[in-house]
């Protein structure tokens, strides 16, 4: 789980955020919003996931693994950025190694077209040289 400072909680932070920059993909879209006045603070994630994903299981399947997914991702973040991760409807469908690259995929995107975040993250570059979001170690399977 998210520590309560790494969270979205409030509809204003929920409706700025989702107005700044955004890149998406067939599964997730990424909105990410960096202020000068969140600058110090740690970054928060918020997650959409609507009834279109499915119904209340699947829906909270989704959002479980979004969490987990950005859980390990925290790092890899500037400090006071907030981002937002809504799921498209397929996400339902989709495997958690199919989510996390499409995450990886878009948090690289969104941060490397995001100004001041642009060469900020915590991570090394992506293999094609855009700044942001490394991608995780596999996981090992069971």
């Amino acid at each position: 789980m998210l520590a309560a400072r790494h969270r979205l909680r409030h509809r204003d932070d929920f409706s700025a955020t989702v107005r700044a920059r955004r890149s998406g993909s067939r599964l997730l879209v990424i909105h990410l919003a960096a202020g000068e006045s969140r600058s110090g603070s740690p970054a928060r994630v918020g997650f959409v996931v609507s009834k279109a994903v499915g119904n209340a299981v699947v829906r909270n399947r989704t959002k479980r693994r979004l969490r987990a997914l950005m859980a390990g991702r925290l790092a890899d973040l500037p400090p006071g950025v907030d981002v937002v991760v809504r799921a498209q409807p397929v996400a339902a469908d989709a495997s958690y190694d199919e989510l996390g690259r499409d995450l990886d995929r878009c948090l690289r995107k969104v941060l490397a077209t995001t100004p001041s975040c642009a060469g900020r993250a915590g991570s090394p570059p992506a293999a094609d040289g855009t700044p942001g979001v490394a991608a995780p170690a596999p996981r090992a399977s069971s």
